[in-house]
């Protein structure tokens, strides 16, 4: 376990099983066991982080959602959604040794041209980037809102 480094989210208490030399983590989302990657790794810390931190629903929670962009089909990590069902938040994680970059930012745009959510986020659990859509331009925010700041009703 310990290639899976402390990353810059609070610490969380997760439900962690060894079965045949590997890791799996049990996803509150999905509600089973997911075998623990690194990319997974961020991203279940950041479920909870908006979860227990940011008041993100559960139920407005989707994992690795799938969209069809041009016949092709894409998985978005982690989307929140707003009381409407209408996409508010989209996350794309790396693992932490990943760099993030433009090309990181630009996989992100493509899925939001289809889902067109207000609030984009990429992470590798060290480094987070998170901006804003105000309809006319993006902007770049200092930390990842508060759901009932954005919670569209």
């Amino acid at each position: 376990m310990n290639n899976f480094p402390a990353l810059n989210f609070p610490t969380f208490d997760f439900s962690l099983e060894q079965h045949q030399q590997q890791w799996y983590i049990f996803d509150i989302i999905r509600k089973k066991k997911i075998l623990l990657t690194p990319e997974e790794w961020v991203r279940q810390h950041l479920i909870r982080f908006l979860i227990d931190y940011l008041n993100y629903p559960i139920s407005l929670i989707q994992v690795e959602y799938g969209i069809n962009i041009k016949q092709k089909q894409f998985r978005i990590d982690v989307a929140a959604f707003s009381r409407l069902s209408m996409p508010l938040l989209l996350c794309e994680c790396k693992a932490p040794t990943i760099k993030l970059s433009p090309k990181t930012i630009g996989q992100a745009a493509m899925y939001n041209l289809h889902q067109q959510a207000p609030y984009l986020l990429i992470t590798n659990g060290l480094t987070h980037y998170c901006s804003h859509y105000d309809g006319q331009q993006w902007h770049t925010l200092k930390e990842i809102p508060d759901f009932e700041k954005i919670g569209i009703d």
